[in-house]
């Protein structure tokens, strides 16, 4: 069995590598990520579309579909309820089965597609109950009303009965939230949870997380890539870039002090009060793009892109991780002097 030796620790991913077969060659979406998600813990992994984090989340979960992908390498170490720890790149599917849902829950990025049309609300969270817990007809109606209830979802008496169409956005994500709580999972994934939303039911959601994670003590494993979203609801930053992990921190100290040309760069693109008017008010931009994970760039992956580039950072090999301060570390090997 595989061992963690931080007893506080719930989810410990090392060296994870996630690979898809394509016409162009091995697609390298996860390439080497590595992060742990303490318990109680809010982690948010951030970037841009095609950095590999939702890949990182799928594989978590174990729902990668194979093929064409498969996880190539690396360790998904989770403390489960009653202590054990268990490798999910490696657990049989029957063990999956038991956690996903149950132990982790997941909530994804558009609510439409997560639930099923042809039955109502209250029929797909007595579901889970039902076949994790254990429950019969009316004990899982009853859980699921009083998760509709929790979740902030106005006359749940009446709207347990309805269908998805029959709701809004924000009450359809609240339904997602019910249903991968219901369960009291110690491990939450949450997908761009509040991507859809506009930005009042999006702090109703993230004060709603917030307050269940203090009731009930869940981990939450954050995939975002709005910062101002992090800055809300995150106790530790990842930053990924290319299917790599180029920063990690505490919130503080990442927003304070970024040391990754990257980070400095997302940073920078978000809009602020007080922001001047004309050519000052204008936001700046990353320029390029992600590159293709079937055809990465060799050196550091960011330089191509990066203003503070110089031809070792091309050349040589791939900076690893370092030491930037306690906490905080940094995949740049210009880090100290820009």
């Amino acid at each position: 069995m595989a061992t963690l030796t931080d007893s506080d620790v719930t989810l410990d991913i090392r060296n994870l590598q996630t690979h898809f077969a394509t016409d162009r060659g091995v697609s390298k979406a996860v390439d080497g990520v590595s992060f742990t998600v303490r318990r109680n813990e809010t982690l948010a992994v951030v970037g841009e579309s095609g950095s590999g984090k939702s890949v990182t989340s799928l594989s978590t979960m174990r729902l990668i579909q194979s093929p064409p992908g498969r996880i190539a390498g690396g360790e998904i170490l989770f403390r489960r309820r009653d202590g054990s720890v268990h490798d999910l790149a490696k657990a049989p599917e029957s063990l999956m089965r038991k956690i996903r849902g149950n132990e982790i829950g997941m909530i994804f990025q558009e609510p439409m597609t997560s639930l099923n049309p042809v039955y109502t609300v209250g029929d797909q969270i007595g579901e889970t109950l039902r076949l994790h817990q254990k429950l019969d007809r009316p004990a899982a109606r009853a859980a699921a009303l009083a998760m509709l209830k929790m979740v902030g979802i106005p006359a749940a008496d009446r709207r347990i009965d309805e269908y998805p169409h029959q709701m809004s956005g924000g009450m359809r994500q609240r339904v997602i939230i019910a249903m991968a709580l219901a369960c009291r999972p110690t491990l939450l994934i949450a997908d761009e949870p509040t991507t859809a939303l506009d930005v009042t039911i999006q702090a109703q959601i993230l004060d709603l997380m917030r307050r269940l994670q203090a009731d009930t003590g869940t981990s939450i494993l954050f995939i975002t890539h709005n910062l101002g979203v992090v800055a809300e609801i995150a106790h530790r930053v990842a930053v990924m870039y290319a299917g790599r992990v180029v920063e990690e921190g505490d919130v503080r100290s990442l927003f304070k002090n970024p040391r990754h040309p990257y980070t400095r760069g997302l940073l920078a693109c978000m809009p602020h009060l007080g922001q001047g008017k004309g050519a000052s008010a204008r936001l700046e931009a990353i320029p390029g793009t992600v590159p293709s994970p079937t055809a990465r760039p060799g050196g550091c992956v960011f330089a191509p892109r990066c203003a503070h580039a110089q031809p070792a950072c091309t050349t040589a090999e791939e900076p690893a991780l370092e030491l930037v301060e306690p906490g905080h570390t940094a995949r740049c090997r210009r880090w100290r002097e820009i």
